[in-house]
């Protein structure tokens, strides 16, 4: 368990955040540019030092002002990955995997280098310098240095961001493979939805230097008074569902979720196989009856629960769907002429060719023991 409770002011800008994260799998901390994702983690690395507060791993105090504990990073055995990599130019691949190594005591060196270079797939690289790499393979070798390390806890700074569409598709499944490999748990920081979508377990909603929610993914982007922390192309919800069968002939997945079914683009997933569903609330649409004659192919009932103030023409609704949160944004005048108020059981709208590849993603959660669960 990681408990974070910290102050610090950076200039004008101050970061009061404070939240807990598991013990197994991803915690992600998700916001827009300059919302102090980074400052936490340098924080909890040891690279800035909070002002007042509190950080504890596994009930270990990292950091706590009042008992006047500030460890050094060294002592705090937390590995680091940064955005750029940070790579020695002047060594191998292989010097670079070992330069942390080396400096931890053979005692506490809990995680082999044969095991990191066989899961990140960069043996053909051990020779070669940083710069005979691509952008995707620089991010594998330091992602196995900060591995070696035997770190307790894995702190990685948007470590995909820098990376073009195809390099970060190459990374993705390494970092999403970690925590079930390795069992170590990683705070990573993301502006990106699609990774959250198919990386975190837990989410951390930062705004304005303060944490504004946490909690498991579903549940901390389907609130819906937090949507002022979110871009408004974002907001939306997302849904755990699982793969029901595929129809080749339209090339269409069928997902199941207790409120009914949704049809996405042809994914390559096993029937049963659990994944993680975007709906941006941009793209849902609201019926008082199921509609009889319609181009939608994904019809379900849902309750209204509340409805936003309208901002600029436009109301955003929050349905539930037997229990699945939902939202839709439909114009205000809409919403009158429809009479919708909380409490009203309506039909969602949502269109299949609305849900990319990149609103969907595989996740199988992990637990606090370090096992994936399986649905």
């Amino acid at each position: 368990m990681l408990d974070v409770s910290v102050q610090r002011r950076q200039g004008a800008f101050a970061v009061d955040a404070a939240f807990s994260s598991p013990a197994a799998g991803v915690t992600a901390l998700f916001g827009r540019s300059g919302s102090g994702k980074t400052s936490v983690i340098n924080m909890i690395a040891g690279l800035a030092r909070p002002d007042a507060g509190r950080i504890a791993l596994n009930g270990t105090p990292l950091f706590d002002s009042a008992r006047r504990i500030d460890l050094p990073m060294e002592a705090r055995r937390v590995g680091y990955v940064f955005q750029d990599g940070r790579l020695f130019p002047h060594m191998t691949v292989r010097a670079n995997l070992t330069y942390g190594m080396r400096l931890v005591p053979a005692a506490q060196r809990v995680i082999g280098f044969d095991a990191v270079v066989g899961m990140l797939g960069i043996e053909p690289l051990l020779d070669r310098r940083p710069a005979k790499l691509s952008g995707g393979e620089k991010q594998r070798v330091a992602i196995g240095r900060a591995l070696l390390t035997s770190p307790r806890l894995l702190l990685m700074d948007e470590p995909l961001a820098a990376l073009d569409e195809t390099r970060k598709g190459e990374v993705l499944p390494f970092v999403a493979g970690l925590p079930k490999e390795f069992a170590i748990p990683i705070v990573y920081v993301s502006h990106s939805l699609d990774e959250i979508l198919k990386l975190a377990d837990t989410l951390v909603l930062m705004n304005a230097g303060t944490a504004v929610a946490a909690g498991p993914v579903e549940d901390v982007v389907g609130r819906l008074h937090l949507s002022g922390a979110l871009d408004a192309a974002e907001a939306g919800a997302v849904l755990t569902t699982v793969v029901e069968e595929h129809d080749a002939a339209h090339h269409l997945t069928l997902l199941r979720f207790p409120g009914g079914r949704i049809a996405v683009q042809r994914m390559d997933q096993p029937a049963g196989a659990q994944v993680r569903v975007r709906i941006r609330a941009s793209e849902v649409g609201i019926a008082l009856e199921p509609p009889r004659h319609s181009s939608f192919q994904n019809v379900f009932p849902a309750r209204i629960v509340e409805l936003a103030p309208p901002r600029d023409g436009q109301v955003d609704i929050r349905l539930d769907a037997a229990g699945a949160a939902v939202w839709a944004r439909i114009t205000s005048r809409a919403c009158e002429t429809m009479a919708l108020e909380p409490g009203l059981i309506v039909h969602a709208l949502v269109k299949s060719v609305a849900l990319t590849r990149a609103d969907v993603g595989r996740h199988s959660p992990v637990r606090a023991d370090g096992e994936v669960h399986a649905p």
